[in-house]
């Protein structure tokens, strides 16, 4: 059998990738912190044809770094000033996914596609999104007011890039306006156009008008995406329902699909104990970031939110507690420590260079105090608030109350600053303690310190504390 050298195989597989169809599609819309990896692979798996990213921003992506991760499967695009990660993306999505880029410059536009290209497959311009931030950017809703500037934008993508470009509007405040900018932005290439069938002004407390998307569909030859329906949106029927009332070839699920994603299945809707289980693994097995996987179960939940396992959620900080409470903990710390021996890097570990200044002076402080207090006994140990169901088990009272009972003079702490972090030492009974973990403020400092003094003196176990996220090694 005759086979290519690797160089050749990624050029031919780019060659040959099937075209993004956008014909009868369901589609996950972008959503701003809802459209990362973990909800994108679960609405592919619940029934979505096509799933889109959260809006990215064209100078946030350009000076990112394209860097495979073989621990977790995936290609992450990271920020090279702080380590986060920008995008992130894995092959079990590719030929599904497009990703929503916020622009107001062509030429910058085409930079990040043709970086981008390789790993999706359509990339969707935003031309509706009303909010402060895009419309003093020149992005989003702001290009509805100059089409000349929208028309170049996508003109200069579809003649550069390998793949489909659409973009995602809204609707103009009469008919015929919004049928003239469609034709114009259809003139330029575009694969499909997406429509919110609601004015700029417009918000979800208002009614569609699926009427308008009906006359911008007899009005041009490329498929209509309507999106801007979630409000009678409970069901999969529902989806199809407004598909046809808009006479659109595909519809566009936002809100609807925030709330219970499973809203793709033609078989109906599941428990939502049963979809945040699979949402969380989906987590865990991409290492998605806390308080990101926090707020898309914050969404599922909705009103739960106030039940006692509701406020003991919001409590949570890391993402082993959150699967705690849906008792995927055992699953999280296995998969966890796979992925780290895998070679996986958690995002504390994670050092750009413009951080190394920052690191030595944080280093140069610690050195200073230990120098000032010899022989300090040190663990990295963050403060968890959440851990401590009142003040009467806070470390600091815990340790207090243990001296009392020993009979021993109460701790002293002091606190090093540095570059607005905080680090604390805690003597006690001769001996010193302290939490290589810098802390925001002084009495999170003296917290993580009388932990370690706590762990030190066998008050606290260190596989109870590992499993809880406050001992990191």
């Amino acid at each position: 059998m005759l086979r290519l050298p690797t160089i050749l195989r990624k050029s031919f597989s780019m060659k040959t990738r099937q075209r993004l169809d956008y014909r009868n599609k369901l589609i996950l819309a972008p959503m701003v912190r809802v459209g990362t990896l973990p909800m994108r692979l679960l609405a592919l798996e619940m029934g979505a044809d096509i799933v889109y990213t959260e809006e990215l921003v064209d100078l946030k992506l350009i000076k990112s770094i394209r860097r495979p991760n073989p621990a977790l499967g995936t290609v992450d695009f990271v920020d090279p000033s702080d380590g986060t990660i920008v995008f992130r993306t894995c092959a079990q999505e590719t030929s599904r996914l497009v990703l929503q880029m916020g622009t107001s410059d062509a030429g910058r536009a085409l930079a990040v596609g043709k970086l981008l290209q390789r790993d999706i497959s359509g990339l969707d311009i935003n031309m509706g999104c009303p909010k402060e931030f895009s419309i003093k950017g020149g992005m989003g809703a702001a290009l509805l007011a100059d089409p000349d500037k929208a028309a170049l934008i996508l003109r200069t993508l579809c003649s550069g890039l390998d793949i489909p470009v659409t973009c995602k509007i809204r609707i103009l405040p009469d008919v015929e306006g919004t049928i003239d900018l469609v034709q114009k932005l259809a003139a330029t290439g575009i694969a499909a156009i997406g429509i919110h069938a609601r004015t700029r002004d417009e918000r979800p407390q208002h009614s569609a008008h699926p009427e308008v998307l009906r006359a911008v569909a007899q009005a041009v030859d490329i498929p209509i995406i309507a999106n801007g329906g979630s409000k009678n949106m409970h069901c999969y029927e529902d989806l199809r329902k407004f598909q046809l009332e808009c006479g659109a070839d595909s519809v566009m699920v936002a809100r609807a699909a925030q709330i219970n994603v499973s809203i793709f299945r033609p078989e109906g809707l599941l428990p939502m104990d049963e979809l945040i289980e699979k949402y969380l693994r989906l987590c865990v097995d991409y290492d998605n970031a806390p308080h990101n996987a926090k707020y898309c179960v914050q969404s599922i939940l909705r009103e739960l939110q106030e039940t006692p396992r509701g406020k003991r959620f919001l409590q949570c900080q890391t993402l082993q507690q959150i699967c705690e409470i849906w008792e995927l903990g055992d699953y999280c710390r296995r998969k966890q420590r796979e992925l780290k021996t895998m070679g996986n890097s958690g995002r504390a570990e994670v050092e750009p260079p413009e951080a190394l200044a920052k690191r030595q002076k944080l280093e140069e402080a610690a050195t200073a105090i230990t120098d000032e207090y010899a022989g300090v006994i040190c663990r990295n140990m963050p403060f968890l608030r959440s851990t401590y169901p009142s003040d009467n088990h806070l470390p600091k009272t815990q340790l207090y109350v243990h001296a009392g009972k020993a009979g021993k003079s109460p701790p002293a702490y002091e606190t090093q600053q540095c570059d607005k972090l905080f680090r604390s030492i805690c003597s006690y009974d001769g001996q010193r303690f302290s939490s290589s973990f810098w802390e925001k403020n002084k009495k999170q400092a003296e917290q993580g310190a009388a932990l370690v003094a706590l762990l030190h003196l066998g008050q606290l176990e260190a596989e109870v504390l590992r499993d809880n996220g406050s001992l990191l090694n």
